[in-house]
């Protein structure tokens, strides 16, 4: 654990920062090193050092450091959101969450759907209707077109309905 590591004999970067005598048993000592002013600098302007001093007081020695780290990411979310610090980003995450999981759905369903019109088709499990290597290219282009359309055409539960396009008309 850092708060029994030997410390040099400078100050740590709080008692520095609040241009203080770091004494030998200084609570910031083990969390914000003489290396890291810019940490301690963060914390203090968003909840102060008192404030801080008194959190560390009260949480145990062994969870000090997690509580630090913490106090340390929610001061600069705080500083470059000021409205809505750390849940901010955590809104912004969980919304791009649910726009992938609505693409992936999208993705899910036309390759389900394109699955289902393959291997149902006659024409397209003949061997002998076998696309040639000269019509490749425009078969691949009817199969892209398929996934370039946009999301409209999916229900309301994530399921297409619209099947008069014109790669799924059989």
């Amino acid at each position: 654990m850092r708060s029994h590591e030997p410390r040099s004999s400078s100050s740590c970067a709080a008692c520095k920062f609040l241009k203080r005598r770091c004494i030998p048993n200084c609570i910031f000592a083990p969390y914000f090193r003489s290396d890291e002013p810019k940490k301690f600098a963060k914390v203090h302007k968003v909840f102060g050092a008192s404030n801080v001093s008194k959190i560390l007081t009260e949480v145990p020695e062994e969870q000090r450091e997690d509580t630090v780290n913490s106090l340390a990411y929610e001061a600069e979310a705080r500083l470059r959101d000021p409205v809505y610090g750390c849940i901010g980003a955590i809104a912004l995450l969980q919304r791009k969450m649910v726009e992938l999981q609505f693409d992936l759905s999208i993705a899910r369903a036309r390759l389900a759907r394109y699955t289902a019109n393959y291997s149902s088709s006659p024409i397209l499990n003949d061997r002998s209707s076998m696309t040639t290597l000269s019509e490749f290219p425009v078969a691949c282009g009817v199969l892209i077109e398929s996934f370039g359309q946009n999301s409209s055409e999916l229900s309301q539960d994530g399921l297409m309905n619209d099947f008069s396009q014109f790669p799924y008309t059989f």
